[in-house]
C-alpha cells in the first residue's frame, strides 16, 4: 500500500512536469501547425533568468524572470515565426530547429557549457513524512503548480473571450479569421501562455536536477514532444494525458526494472509509446481532423 502511494505521487509529480511540457507545445502546434522545439530554450531562459536574479528577493525573482520567458516567447514569435507563417510545415519545422540551435550557442557564448550549480528555495529540499509515505516538499509545490497552472489555463480558455478565440482557432483557424479572430493578437498570447508553461516546466526541472546548462532543455522538449503525439496531435487535452501517461510509465519503468536496465529506461520508455501508436495512430485522445491552417 506504502509502495502504491508513493508511486501515485511520484507519478503525478513526474506526469505534471510532462503535460506542461506537452501543453505549451501542443498550444502551439493547435493553432500553428508548428511543433516548436525551441520550446526547450525557453526553459533553459528561464533558469538562467533566474540564477541572475538570484540575489533578489524571491518575488523579484519569480516576476522578472517570467517576463523574461515571456518576452522571449513574444519575441520568437514576432521575429521568427511570424514572418515565416504562411510558409510550409517543413520550413517552419527548420526555422524552429535552427533557432534552437541558435538559442543553444549564443546561451553558450554568455555563460560557458559548463553546467552552473542552482539553488532556488533551498527549504524545497526538506523531506516531510506523512503516514508511511516520505514527500519531498518540491514535489508539493511541483504538484501545486502544476495543478494551479491547469487550472488557470482551463479557466481562461473557457471562461474569458480572448481564451474562446484561442479555442476556436485551435480547431479550425480558417473558419476563426473569418469570424473576426485576429490572428496576431491570438498567436502571439498563445506563445505568450506557452512561455509562461516553460517557466514553470523551468523552475520545477531546475530545482529538481539542480544545475543549469545550455542543453538543459533538450531532454524535457524532446518527452514533451513524444507526450504531445501520444495524447494526439491538435488536441489540448490530449497533451495533459498524454505528459501524465508518459510521467506514468517513466515512474514504473524506474521501479521495475533492474539496475544493470535502468540506465536504458528511456529507450524502453520510447518503445512502449511506439507499441501504444500501434495500436492507436490517433493517439489516447482522438481529434476530429487535421486541416491544413492558413
Amino acid at each position: 500500500m506504502t509502495l502504491t502511494l508513493q508511486y501515485v505521487i511520484d507519478a503525478l509529480n513526474v506526469g505534471g512536469l510532462y503535460a506542461l511540457m506537452a501543453l505549451g507545445i501542443g498550444l502551439i502546434f493547435g493553432i500553428m501547425r508548428l511543433i516548436n522545439f525551441a520550446h526547450g530554450e525557453m526553459v533553459m531562459v528561464g533558469g538562467y533568468a533566474m540564477l541572475l536574479l538570484i540575489d533578489l528577493p524571491g518575488p523579484a525573482v519569480v516576476g522578472v524572470s517570467i517576463l523574461a520567458v515571456v518576452a522571449l516567447a513574444l519575441a520568437i514569435e514576432r521575429l521568427a515565426f511570424r514572418p515565416l507563417r504562411d510558409a510550409a510545415p517543413s520550413t517552419l519545422l527548420v526555422a524552429s530547429f535552427a533557432l534552437s540551435y541558435f538559442l543553444q550557442n549564443l546561451s553558450v557564448l554568455l555563460f560557458g557549457a559548463r553546467p552552473k550549480p542552482f539553488v532556488f528555495a533551498s527549504a524545497l529540499a526538506t523531506d516531510l513524512q506523512v503516514g508511511p509515505v516520505r514527500i519531498a516538499l518540491l514535489q508539493l509545490v511541483s504538484m501545486g503548480l502544476t495543478l494551479a497552472a491547469l487550472a488557470g489555463l482551463t479557466v481562461l480558455l473557457k471562461r474569458t473571450s480572448i481564451g474562446v478565440q484561442l479555442r476556436a482557432a485551435s480547431q479550425d483557424f480558417r473558419a476563426a479569421r473569418l469570424c473576426g479572430v485576429r490572428a496576431n493578437s491570438v498567436i502571439a498570447f498563445a506563445f505568450a501562455i506557452s512561455g509562461a508553461l516553460a517557466w514553470i516546466v523551468s523552475l520545477i526541472y531546475s530545482a529538481q536536477i539542480g544545475q543549469l546548462s545550455p542543453a538543459m532543455g533538450v531532454r524535457p522538449v524532446v518527452i514533451g514532444f513524444v507526450a504531445t503525439i501520444l495524447g494526439g496531435l491538435g488536441s489540448l487535452v490530449g497533451a495533459v494525458v498524454g505528459g501524465f501517461f508518459v510521467g506514468a510509465l517513466a515512474v514504473a519503468l524506474e521501479a521495475g526494472l533492474s539496475l544493470e536496465l535502468r540506465p536504458f529506461k528511456e529507450a524502453v520508455l520510447f518503445a512502449l509509446v511506439f507499441l501504444v501508436l500501434l495500436l492507436r495512430p490517433q493517439g489516447l485522445v482522438a481529434v476530429r481532423a487535421l486541416r491544413e491552417r492558413v
